[in-house]
């Protein structure tokens, strides 16, 4: 058992898009992100997510609505629900989520990181 410093270990990177492992409980890892720009368009079959913003301001674009999130707001994104992430600026997120989520859930592309790295 150690705490973890989540300002911290937010400042060990500034890649985009790369969820980062900070810790583990169960079945389900706690992230770390930072994100800038659009993602893409997609779904996770089997797994809810949560996004908690951390710093800045995040847009969930849902197929029906916007969801808009600021600092230390969270939304859980149920299985199945095609969302797409948006961060006009840099954006600080922890994510909530079971070990088998796949970043980019059923899609694969240049993005997906199927490996990621604990810090």
């Amino acid at each position: 058992m150690e705490k973890v410093n989540v300002y911290e270990k937010l400042s060990t990177f500034s890649d985009y898009w790369s969820p980062k492992i900070v810790g583990e409980m169960s079945d389900w890892h706690v992230k770390l992100v930072k994100l800038k720009g659009e993602f893409l368009w997609h779904l996770h079959e089997n797994e809810d997510e949560m996004f908690m913003v951390i710093k800045g301001r995040l847009v969930i674009k849902l197929r029906t609505e916007d969801i808009v999130l600021n600092e230390g707001e969270l939304f859980i994104i149920p299985k199945g629900t095609e969302h797409m992430p948006v961060a006009e600026d840099e954006v600080h997120v922890m994510l909530i989520e079971p070990k088998t989520t796949l970043n980019t859930g059923n899609v694969k592309n240049e993005r997906t990181k199927e490996h990621l790295e604990e810090i």
